[in-house]
């Protein structure tokens, strides 16, 4: 592998060097169903050239020329099939995420000028349907699944002769690792969504890269869950990974089955994000706190020695010992929720709270965090399995071929062979992003022992109260997350005199306290508004201003009676949150806490 290699060159690598009898499973009816490299292969030339039968193009592989076809569906092995198809032909595919709401879609549609469209799903149909009046440029939708009103994705290929596959042979020698391979379109947190060009080499680079640095070895007998969202470049890298070192990829069948998927598959690796991780912790604790008598004693006790790990000082002896005993004892069961078998997961796209990643690791389940935007193609740094090469709290070295560097104000910014072409269409917004080379990332950092990269805060996140003091929300965000009571929060108070919060409660942590005080249950909407419940979030909240300097302190709060979620718009399909929107949809609790 070398950094003449197009993405798809990674499929041909594979199966060169190890031909798997599971590239890719997926569920059908109920069964897991894998496909071999060869078949995968077969797949990908066939789609190939029936999409070039179809006269879908690379033009002249100008950018502005080449046919871009959209993708909407949830991780499937017809996803990659797919994208590697466009790469060899030269169309630029333009994936896009299943929860994007109408107006975000029509936009993206006629902003590539999309030409056809891939879904999965009834749901997914009837929003192109919606828009595909209002898209000139859109030809036909094929589905992965039979559905009515629009055309089986195996058709594309039910006439394909001889020399289609003479003219596809022809096309892949002509297609440069500098042509760009795909555009990806940003979650849009901040205002419209922008179309990150990627080229091959981009993305190539970042994968060897991560692979020498992390490392990833050839893996023939691993497996990986694949769940997070392909549309985003993090697990689509990584998957370029899985192909190149030979790890079979087995696709949860949704974020709801993840763990059943877990058992099933008894998967050596996953990427994940944190929230994901917050939320298997939260389960975990709920059924310890249900345990009675000497396995409750128990069950804390192990907890309380995870909460003490650090992988750089083993401790002393008779600490060891307990952490044996206390992995023998509870944490075996937290593994075999897993599957049993994880070796370690890999965490990005938002900061992780360090206490997950160190009571997991000491409980045999190595989390490594790693960091990098969409326009890094995306990593930037992440910490190693090398020896000494991971500190919990930051987001490791930077990898191999990145040069990195932090402006007066503590901005990262990066330089190598992953920073993006630039966004399409937008050479204004490009210009301002990527100065003399180097892409402004506009996240805030430091970094630890010179080399470890630590992750302050976002730079359009900080934000200045009326007496001029700068906050930068995540750090207390993620400590006051800590509290089994708080399931998620949001700070606020830019312009304001002092800092205050909106607050999610775990509720069912929150009914589990009710109970104890003898406090009747009726509703969420009840339950916020309840004056012992109020009391006992002012308190909690206290003990955790402790941490946090006089003008972070967060002064007074609201309790939201709902989770934030994607489908109710408060969450990117990252799950991280959208704070416009937040402070849009919850103007009147803002008010109450500062009028």
């Amino acid at each position: 592998m070398n950094e003449q290699f197009r993405i798809f060159d990674f499929l041909y690598h594979q199966l060169a060097h190890f031909p798997k009898a599971d590239m890719f499973a997926s569920k059908v009816n109920n069964k897991w169903e894998a496909l071999s490299t060869q078949e995968v292969v077969l797949l990908v030339d066939k789609l190939s050239a029936g999409l070039l039968q179809m006269g879908v193009s690379g033009g002249d592989m100008n950018i502005e020329h080449q046919d871009k076809i959209a993708l909407i569906s949830r991780n499937r092995p017809e996803w990659l099939i797919l994208d590697m198809a466009c790469q060899q032909i030269g169309a630029a595919l333009c994936p896009i995420y299943p929860t994007t709401n109408v107006n975000e879609l029509e936009f993206i549609f006629n902003d590539a000028s999309i030409k056809y469209v891939f879904i999965s799903g009834e749901d997914i149909l009837a929003k192109v349907n919606d828009i595909k009046a209002k898209v000139p440029t859109l030809v036909s939708i094929f589905s992965f699944d039979k559905l009515d009103g629009a055309q089986y994705w195996k058709e594309i290929f039910t006439h394909v002769q001889d020399k289609d596959f003479s003219l596809l042979e022809d096309i892949k020698t002509k297609i440069l690792p500098t042509h760009c391979a795909t555009i990806i379109y940003t979650s849009g947190t901040t205002g419209k969504p922008k179309g990150v060009m990627l080229s091959h080499k981009n993305i190539v680079m970042n994968v060897i890269n991560a692979r020498e640095s992390f490392p990833f070895e050839d893996e023939i007998k691993s497996r990986a869950l694949s769940f997070l969202p392909l549309n985003h470049i993090f697990e689509r890298m990584v998957s370029y990974i899985y192909i190149s070192s030979g790890i079979s990829v087995y696709y949860a069948e949704s974020l709801e089955t993840i763990g059943d998927d877990l058992k099933d598959v008894q998967p050596n690796l996953f990427t994940t994000v944190p929230r994901l991780l917050e939320k298997v912790y939260e389960k975990i604790m709920s059924k310890g706190a249900e345990l009675t008598g000497l396995k409750k004693k128990l069950f804390y006790w192990a907890v309380k020695l995870g909460n003490e790990y650090d992988n750089r000082n083993k401790g002393s002896i008779s600490y060891r010992i307990q952490l044996a005993l206390a992995n023998k004892l509870i944490f075996s069961k937290w593994r075999e929720a897993l599957g049993n078998k994880i070796d370690f997961i890999v965490t990005g796209g938002a900061a992780c709270q360090v206490r997950l990643i160190r009571i997991f690791t000491a409980a045999g389940i190595p989390i490594y965090e790693g960091y990098g935007p969409t326009e890094n193609s995306p990593v930037i740094s992440v910490n190693s399995k090398k020896n000494n090469g991971t500190k919990f709290g930051t987001v490791g070295p930077p990898i191999m071929g990145q040069e990195v560097k932090l402006m007066p104000d503590g901005e990262i910014c990066v330089k190598g062979p992953s920073v993006m072409m630039g966004y399409y269409k937008r050479p204004d917004l490009t210009a301002e992003t990527i100065i003399d080379g180097w892409l402004h990332t506009g996240d805030i950092g430091v970094f630890e022992e010179d080399r470890f990269l630590k992750i302050t805060d976002r730079k359009k996140e900080l934000f200045k109260t009326s007496g001029g003091k700068y906050v930068a929300p995540q750090p207390i965000e993620n400590k006051m997350k800590e509290s089994p009571y708080i399931e998620q929060i949001m700070i606020v108070g830019a312009e304001q005199k002092f800092v205050g919060a909106l607050i999610v409660p775990s509720m069912p942590n929150l009914k589990e306290w009710m109970r104890q005080q003898n406090i009747a249950f009726t509703s969420n909407e009840e339950a916020v508004k309840n004056a012992e419940v109020q009391k006992f979030y002012r308190g909690l909240i206290e003990s955790f201003n402790t941490y946090f300097n006089h003008v972070e302190q967060v002064k007074k709060f609201e309790l939201m009676p709902d989770e934030w979620t994607i489908e109710t718009g408060e969450l990117t399909p990252t799950l991280k949150l959208k704070r416009k929107v937040i402070m849009e949809k919850y103007k009147a609790a803002l008010e109450r806490i500062y009028q």
